[in-house]
């Protein structure tokens, strides 16, 4: 997902044997409550921890002396020059953790969110940028007291299914994960991921089962590579993770949830988006996670997730979708029932759809069109499937993975070293995935549907020529 900046991340309650659940405090919006108001409404729903994606002063100065801990957010603009200058790293830290720290108990600093898929070509920024912040924190005696993350989205990854495959992208590991991992290692923090099954349902409806991503009763999907069977999206996004620090030999760095959620509406192309369905996947990953549910591959981990969003907000870019992720309206009236306390967990009953025999129904998406010479025509002759350049790259990623993956796509030739690796962009792999999974549905109306991320063409598409995958007849 594409987020914006300026968002506070909440934790709601912390249960014995249990993980700790969060929700978002987006602030992009004209109707919303005050800083002070919604310091009173995390206290009243007994929220005890706050992150914020800034360092606004009105939201610090509200927090201080609340007793709820926070977490502050240092901008992917600034990640340059907190680089470059360990002068600015400390003047920042003076300015916007020890000016307020302990009355707002700041508890850690996340440097930057996203960078890897930020447009601004920060990544090279980001862990000269961390530990510049940490040694400003070194210096007033507060690094022991202030962990030091930055959020990664799971476009970081070049494998994500089957879990047990989970590895970051190869461009990505010598310059920026081995040295940031050892930075969290060395410093006792954790990795921030961000985790959308909503956006890998959304692009795959046709293969992904509505109850495997909400959490509900369901068969399951086997991980050949490790023997463990699967019951919901969220637990199979994260052991790709885990996988992929294993591979590494980074066993010892824990995960912390920072973003997940689900809307509550959106357009019409947004498959899944509903109130029915937000309250299923944010009430069952709040039991999940507050009963001490681990996932698969660590079954002991109590993960601490963090929901988004606190609000629906009116003013944010983008799809419908994106102002609507809220828990509550800016009324501080909830948009629908979930669990936030204890107490609420013990009477919160899902109701899935009245369907017998399983999965509720899902919508079929409307066939895309095939495009040649930007005429839309019927399905004639040969035909393939091939991904849209110019598509979210954090959605083409998870259309990717599922195509892979449920799809049963045949993405052997894509892995590293083999045959069809190169050219190793997301663009040319997805199309290779779409394409198998497209030729093996027999080139049925719909298939090449992937939540908007592709379509058909009618000719070999000229920059894949050299690609044998592109051979069908």
């Amino acid at each position: 997902m594409s987020l914006t900046d300026y968002a506070v991340l909440c934790t709601l309650f912390v249960v014995s044997d249990g993980g700790s659940i969060g929700v978002n405090y987006g602030r992009i919006g004209n109707n919303l409550p005050s800083a002070v108001k919604v310091v009173r409404l995390l206290k009243s729903q007994g929220l005890n921890r706050v992150k914020v994606y800034d360092t606004d002063p009105a939201v610090l100065r509200a927090l201080s002396g609340s007793g709820i801990k926070v977490t502050v957010d240092l901008p992917n603009q600034q990640l340059f020059a907190a680089a470059k200058a360990p002068s600015f790293a400390s003047s920042w830290v003076e300015r916007n953790v020890v000016a307020y720290y302990p009355h707002t108990q700041i508890e850690a600093i996340a440097v930057g969110n996203e960078v890897f898929v930020d447009t601004h070509n920060t990544t090279k920024f980001l862990v000269p940028a961390m530990k510049n912040i940490h040694q400003a924190l070194v210096k007033h005696n507060l690094d022991s007291d202030i962990k030091v993350s930055s959020p990664i989205a799971l476009s970081a990854l070049a494998n994500s299914y089957p879990s047990s495959s989970g590895s970051f992208r190869p461009d990505l590991v010598e310059p920026v994960f081995k040295p940031m991992l050892d930075f969290l290692h060395e410093t006792g923090s954790y990795l921030m991921v961000n985790v959308y099954p909503f956006f890998a349902y959304e692009s795959n409806a046709d293969v992904i089962s509505l109850d495997y991503a909400l959490f509900r009763e369901n068969p399951g999907v086997a991980d050949p590579g490790n023997g463990l069977r699967y019951f919901n999206l969220f637990d199979a996004q994260i052991d790709a993770v885990f996988s992929a620090l294993s591979a590494l030999k980074y066993d010892d760095v824990n995960i912390v949830v920072t973003e997940t959620g689900w809307p509550s509406k959106g357009d019409n192309n947004e498959v899944g988006a509903s109130v029915e369905n937000a309250a299923a996947y944010n009430g069952n990953l709040v039991r999940k996670i507050l009963t001490g549910g681990g996932t698969p591959l660590r079954p002991k981990a109590d993960l601490t997730v963090y929901l988004f969003a606190l609000f629906n907000e009116n003013q944010k870019p983008g799809p419908t979708s994106e102002r609507n992720f809220g828990l509550f309206n800016p009324d501080e009236t909830r948009v629908y029932n979930v669990p936030l306390t204890p107490e609420e967990l013990k009477d919160y009953h899902d109701h899935p759809s009245p369907v017998k025999g399983g999965s509720p129904k899902q919508a079929t998406p409307a066939p895309a069109p095939i495009v040649s010479g930007g005429v839309s025509k019927s399905i004639t002759g040969n035909t393939w499937c091939v991904a849209n350049p110019d598509a979210d790259k954090v959605k083409l990623q998870a259309a990717l993975d599922f195509a892979c993956g449920e799809g049963g796509a045949d993405c052997a030739p894509i892995q590293h070293g083999a045959t069809c690796y190169d050219p190793n962009t997301i663009v040319a792999h997805a199309s290779f995935a779409f394409n198998s999974y497209y030729q093996k549905q027999s080139r049925k109306g719909g298939s090449c549907y992937f939540g908007g991320t592709s379509y058909v063409v009618t000719q070999e598409p000229s920059e894949y020529s050299k690609n044998p995958f592109f051979t069908f007849t």
